[in-house]
């Protein structure tokens, strides 16, 4: 029996993630989640009736792992955002229903302030474009594969600080930059390197394909004054030229490791 995989899909351009999320996630069983709270803007009644389930219909069952996506919400604090007690009922639903769950961008950020009070801070300018990040842990089943640095596309106004996640006993940073700060955290580190961390955290989007960055930073320049290009992104620095996905092979390799610990965690059940 193939894995299943639940994803709360929170980005505005639901099709697109999805794209995203099926290029990485191979011969597994997605099954894509919604929210009774949150009725998207971007995306048809029809493509939401026809692809989504809501979480209270999927409450009862177990999953082999959870996604949870950002959101465009980061700037407002988290107990304003309308769907807010929902999202804390499927944080909690993860912990207890899947093997792993993995939290993305303002989801990572969410998911640290409601089971850690972990604070989100507002950035003087928006961390936008290509970052190397250095790995911490490279013996992790997740980094197999890896060098010791990898790229990570970011996208958020807010950060999280380090200092704070290392006070945290139950989390240990796992990858991170100067230029970013933490980037991926693992809740409960194993011992042994060989499992599959339960929680993880990314402050980054690992998942987003070539052009991801270049929509973004067309469509807010095409609104706003103060929109810079995303750093390391466009071939020569020029946003001219085409993007350069210097990061799809290190994400898909993620991607692979956390789908092979999932088998492994399964085995082991049996």
């Amino acid at each position: 029996m193939a894995l299943r995989i639940a994803i709360l899909n929170l980005m505005p351009l639901k099709e697109d993630t999805e794209n995203d999320f099926l290029r990485l996630l191979k011969g597994v069983e997605v099954v894509w989640m919604r929210l009774r709270t949150h009725q998207p803007r971007h995306t048809s009644q029809q493509h939401m009736d026809a692809l989504y389930t809501y979480f209270d219909e999927l409450a009862d069952k177990r999953f082999d792992g959870v996604i949870i996506t950002g959101a465009p919400v980061e700037l407002l604090p988290f107990e304003e955002v309308t769907y807010w007690q929902e999202l804390c009922r499927i944080f909690d639903w993860s912990r207890t229903n899947a093997r792993s769950a993995i939290y993305i961008c303002w989801g990572a950020q969410a998911a640290l302030y409601h089971f850690y009070a972990i604070q989100k801070y507002p950035l003087p300018s928006k961390k936008f474009g290509i970052f190397t990040q250095d790995i911490y842990t490279p013996d992790n089943i997740l980094f197999k594969g890896f060098a010791d640095t990898s790229p990570m596309p970011h996208s958020r106004h807010t950060e999280i600080r380090t200092d704070e996640v290392k006070a945290c006993k139950e989390l240990t940073p796992v990858m991170g930059a100067e230029t970013t700060g933490v980037s991926m955290i693992f809740r409960l580190f194993p011992d042994d390197h060989r499992r599959l961390p339960n929680e993880i955290f990314i402050t980054g989007h690992m998942e987003y394909n070539t052009y991801t960055l270049d929509t973004e930073y067309r469509r807010d320049k095409g609104k706003r004054d103060d929109v810079g290009m995303p750093e390391n992104y466009y071939i020569d620095n020029n946003p001219d030229n085409p993007p350069a996905d210097t990061w799809h092979e290190s994400a898909l390799r993620f991607y692979e490791n956390w789908i092979a610990g999932l088998e492994s965690e399964r085995r082991a059940e049996r």
